[in-house]
Order: structure tokens, then C-alpha cells, then sequence
């Protein structure tokens, strides 16, 4: 995929974003109506995803491949925590503010935005290495997630237990095992599954729609925290990579995955759990409109 063809497909997901703020503005959304999309997402699509998008997927490859990635992914994820740990103080902001800048370095849009872009740009074989940085996203962004966003004293254990968690749970089991239930369950998941994304993106667009279009631009913390996590935490994840001797095609898919931006799931988390969703939709938005030229650049600096 070329630069120009990433960025089209960046484009597109940028406009349901739009419709999304549109549909705010002619009152189609908003309000209790968003509230609903938001536990509709958590609660049945995103769980019928996560399991959906492993019993439909292709034969598993070989086990020291599995492995592999496996410890790809722990890399990745130490490097992304290693920066939660320091980006906030340095962004600065209210306390909800600092929730946001952690959860944003933390969680990527591995799924909505990451596994088109992994395919496009290096071909259906890309998709298992997504699915497997996927999985531990999975199992803490509904775990951790509400605690970076709300902090220890809006925190509950039951807040663990939710049907996003038990969906990644089992997503690990049958991707560890390679069982595979019918067929006919996974399309039927999938065909569920398949509305979170574009749902996600809209309900998004309908949280910006209350915001003044000049906050959004006029906020340096906001810009210097979307530097940093769509380009400076790949740079940093890099050669960080290459010294422990990981090279070919999980190279270029992790490095790309670590140039996403936030995912949208935290706007759903603050909306559920409390936090800062004003900031939420802000760096979701930003992070993914700068997104549209960053990935082109990762992307065509690893090709």
C-alpha cells in the first residue's frame, strides 16, 4: 500500500467521525441516546469482536513463531507503560487530564484503525501479529483502563468483571489452545462484532459535537501528547526492537501498531467508569486526524 492509498484509507475513518459530530448537531445523537450506544458497544459488540475476530481467523502459525510475537508484544507493552510513567508529568494538566495522558499511551487503536492499516500495508499475514498485540489490549484496557481514567477512589473490582473481560479471556484460551467452535458462532459473532468500529468512531463524533472547535487546536498539551504518541514512542520502540534481533515482517507490523492513535474505547470507559471525557474525545480525535499523515510516514519509512 502506498502512502497515498494509507491515506485515503485514514480518510475514511476520519469521516465517520464527521457523520458522527453531524448526526450530534441534527440531534440524532447525544446525550441518553449516546450513553446507550456506549454500554451497547461494551456490553455486545466489542465482546462478539474480540471473540469473533479469533474463530473466524486463519490457521495459527507455527508455535515458535506464536512465541515469538508473544515476547514482541511484551516488549511493546513495557515501552508503552515505561512512557505512561513519565508522559504525564510532563504533559501536565488537571488530574482527569493526567488519566487521559495515561490511558492514551497505553491503549493505541490496535483494532479499529490498527488491523485495516497492518493488512493493507503488508498483507493478510499481518493480521496474526495484530490479533496477538490485540489480545493483551484486550484483557487491560477493561481492567486498567477505568483505573488510569477515574483513578483508585472511583475504582472497583467489579469494574474487572465485565463481558469485554470475559471475551478476552476466552479470545487468550482458544487462541492458546487453537480451539475452534463452529463455524457458523464465529460468523455469527463477527457479523455482530463488525458494527463496534464505525459505531465507535460516530459515538466519538458525538462527544466532540459539545466542544468549541477552538479548544480543540489551541491546547499544547493536547498536540505535544499526540507528538509523542504517534511519533515519538515508535522512534523510541525501534531500535529498542532491532537490539533484540526482531527484524522482517513483526518489526514493520509492531512498530506501525505503536504509531496508532487513541483508542476509542477510552471515550466509552469515561462515559461508564468517569474520567475526563471532554479531554477523551479531544486527544482521540486529534491523535486520529494526525494520524491520517503519520502512519503514511511510519508506513513508508519501513517498507
Amino acid at each position: 500500500m502506498s502512502f497515498f492509498d494509507t491515506l485515503a484509507e485514514m480518510l475514511v475513518i476520519l469521516f465517520a467521525i464527521a457523520c458522527g459530530y453531524a448526526a450530534n448537531r441534527l440531534g440524532i445523537l447525544g446525550g441518553e441516546t449516546d450513553k446507550k450506544i456506549s454500554k451497547l458497544l461494551l456490553n455486545v459488540t466489542l465482546p462478539a469482536m474480540i471473540v469473533g475476530g479469533v474463530c473466524t481467523g486463519d490457521d495459527l502459525p507455527e508455535w515458535s513463531v506464536v512465541l515469538e510475537m508473544l515476547g514482541v508484544a511484551m516488549v511493546f507493552y513495557v515501552v508503552e507503560f515505561a512512557f505512561a510513567l513519565v508522559v504525564p508529568r510532563l504533559v501536565g494538566g488537571t488530574p482527569g487530564q493526567r488519566g487521559v495522558w495515561r490511558f492514551g499511551t497505553v491503549f493505541g487503536n490496535l483494532a479499529f484503525i490498527g488491523y485495516p492499516v497492518a493488512v493493507g500495508l503488508f498483507g493478510p499475514e499481518a493480521l496474526f501479529y495484530t490479533v496477538i498485540l490485540t489480545i493483551p489490549f484486550n484483557l487491560m484496557v477493561y481492567t486498567m483502563g477505568p483505573l488510569m481514567l477515574a483513578g483508585a477512589k472511583r475504582f472497583s473490582l467489579r469494574q474487572m468483571v465485565s463481558p469485554a473481560t470475559a471475551a478476552a479471556i476466552l479470545a487468550l484460551i482458544l487462541t492458546l489452545t487453537r480451539l475452534r467452535p463452529p463455524a457458523v458462532v464465529g460468523e455469527a459473532l463477527s457479523f455482530v462484532g463488525d458494527l463496534t468500529p464505525a459505531l465507535s468512531l460516530l459515538f466519538v463524533g458525538s462527544l466532540l459535537a459539545g466542544l468549541p472547535l477552538k479548544q480543540l487546536f489551541a491546547s499544547p498539551r493536547l498536540w505535544a501528547f499526540t507528538a509523542v504518541r504517534l511519533l515519538v514512542m515508535p522512534a523510541a520502540l525501534l531500535p529498542i526492537l532491532r537490539s533484540l534481533g526482531t527484524g522482517g515482517l513483526i518489526l514493520k507490523v509492531v512498530v506501525v501498531e505503536m504509531g496508532m492513535p487513541v483508542a476509542a474505547n477510552g471515550s466509552l470507559l469515561c462515559m461508564e467508569h468517569g474520567g475526563d471525557a471532554e479531554c477523551m474525545a479531544q486527544v482521540t480525535f486529534v491523535s486520529t486526524l494526525a494520524s491520517i499523515l503519520t502512519i503514511p510516514i511510519i508506513a513508508a519509512f519501513l517498507l
